[in-house]
């Protein structure tokens, strides 16, 4: 299984929510098969995208794209941090 951990620092989170909620599509298009969003507890324009990726060179292409690059422009992330990750164990304790 493919995953993408992204840190994100926003301007305002009302505002990237509302970018991140629109590019739905393009993400699920892109390969994105869930996702949850995560905020820091005091610090809530400091924001974690966490998802699950058909495939992980489709989702580097994705967020490397000209077109998301501006959606996060557009949407006032900072500097984001992307991790691509595979699954190598999980459980339910």
């Amino acid at each position: 299984m493919n995953y993408v951990l992204i840190f994100h620092e926003v301007v305002d989170y009302s505002s990237w929510k509302k970018q991140f909620d629109q590019a739905a599509n393009l993400r699920k298009a892109a390969g994105e098969i869930s996702f949850q969003v995560l905020q820091f507890q005091h610090e809530p324009n400091k924001v974690v995208h966490f998802s699950h990726w058909d495939d992980l060179e489709k989702a580097k292409s994705f967020f490397d794209s000209p077109e998301v690059q501006q959606i996060r422009l557009d949407a006032g992330v900072k500097t984001p941090e992307f991790n691509y990750l595979n699954l190598i164990d999980s459980g339910i304790l």
